[in-house]
């Protein structure tokens, strides 16, 4: 038996043993003893991560999958959770236990996962995985970079970002039309915000939303006082600020509110 990769559910199976070794072995299993793989297909990746010393648990949505993999790996079965990552409560499963997240992540939902990872990253200490190569380099981006975007800023805010390899349309059945890349994300000792979360986000969303504007242009929806407005940031574009001064941007806009 094999499993027909859907389309609709942006699945690609990595069939390159040697890659699959190489995402599995990039977890350094500090902090955890705990492992979710997103997306697990075939089980390609799912055969190393069960040669470890950690519990994996993996998640699928994709009712063809999830059969193959009960028939094959029947260790796995009572791990095996048919349902849509982006929809659990990840504390009902896992309670708040420390896991890390892994995947071959399907294209269109990686930057979703990313988001729901950081939402809940008081519970996960370490994430990797594979994403299309133009989102895997927007997240480990640097600040003075075209790439450099919103997810760049908010995975960094939290995480060390890491890009480790690039990995060729040819190991996929079916091969996607572009590279992929994998990053590792490891959590930052202080993962909390000396600022306002919800406004954080907001700074960065809409600083980026008109990237090519300049600040005193992208933010005028956050009704700034012309003082503020003055100060020198505000000449700068979003994609020339690094996450620490997007976090004092995000202090100084605290400060003009009170």
């Amino acid at each position: 038996m094999s499993v027909r990769a859907k389309k609709h559910l942006g699945q690609h199976f990595l069939k390159d043993e040697s890659i699959a070794k190489k995402i599995a072995d990039s977890l350094t299993e500090n902090g955890y003893d705990t492992v979710l793989e997103i997306g697990p297909g075939m089980g390609v990746l799912t055969k190393y991560l069960l040669q470890k010393s950690y519990t994996t648990h993996v998640i699928e949505i994709d009712a063809e999958s999830v059969e193959y993999l009960e028939n094959t790996y029947l260790n796995l079965a009572p791990r095996i959770l048919s349902k849509d990552f982006l929809k659990i409560k990840i504390s009902d499963y896992f309670e708040n236990k420390p896991l890390a997240i892994i995947g071959n992540f399907p294209y269109n939902i990686s930057s979703q996962i990313v988001f729901k990872t950081l939402e809940n990253r008081a519970q996960i200490p370490e994430f990797s995985g594979m994403f299309q190569k133009e989102v895997a380099e927007r997240i480990a981006e640097k600040e003075g970079s075209k790439k450099y975007g919103i997810l760049s800023v908010l995975a960094q805010a939290f995480y060390d970002v890491d890009y480790l390899f690039t990995v060729p349309p040819s190991v996929f059945n079916p091969p996607p039309k572009v590279d992929s890349g994998v990053i590792r994300m490891i959590r930052k000792k202080n993962f909390t915000l000396p600022v306002d979360e919800k406004l954080f986000y907001r700074v960065v969303k809409t600083a980026f939303n008109q990237r090519r504007k300049m600040l005193r242009s992208s933010l005028k929806s956050m009704h700034l006082s012309d003082k503020l407005r003055e100060d020198s940031i505000f000449a700068k574009r979003p994609e020339q600020l690094s996450v620490a001064a997007f976090i004092n941007l995000t202090s100084l806009i605290e400060q003009d509110a009170s």
